[in-house]
């Protein structure tokens, strides 16, 4: 079982609250929320690793993580502004690897909630 501690209170940011769930789902391997939250061009941009492009290979990505199970999951900012938004925090694995990240979406309008791009950061702690 994931263990999720969330700091930031979403309030009423419908986005925010969005982007706590979608974090929240790739914590648990929810393939499936996560293939509905983004749009079928997305490109998932993992700075110094690699480049994901496409709703597919988006999800084939994924899969290959969904291997390596999430023991903790702790947000410590969820930030939102019209097509933009960005979350931080950290992940621990159950084999005990720590990852700060923080990621940076955009979506593809202002009041749409699909995800369009996502920029992440991640080192090892």
């Amino acid at each position: 079982m994931t263990k999720i501690v969330s700091t930031p209170n979403c309030g009423n940011s419908p986005k925010m609250e969005f982007l706590k769930n979608f974090n929240i789902a790739f914590a648990k391997g929810d393939l499936a929320f996560l293939e509905q939250s983004v749009t079928e061009d997305i490109v998932w941009n993992i700075i110094g690793d690699k480049k994901i492009e496409g709703q597919q290979q988006f999800i084939v990505e994924l899969e290959k993580m969904k291997e390596e199970k999430t023991s903790e999951l702790i947000l410590h900012q969820i930030m939102s502004h019209g097509k933009e938004g960005a979350v931080n925090g950290i992940i621990t694995t159950e084999s005990n690897h720590k990852y700060a990240f923080s990621d940076f979406y955009m979506f593809k309008g202002a009041k749409g909630a699909k995800i369009k791009s996502i920029t992440s950061y991640v080192i090892q702690v």
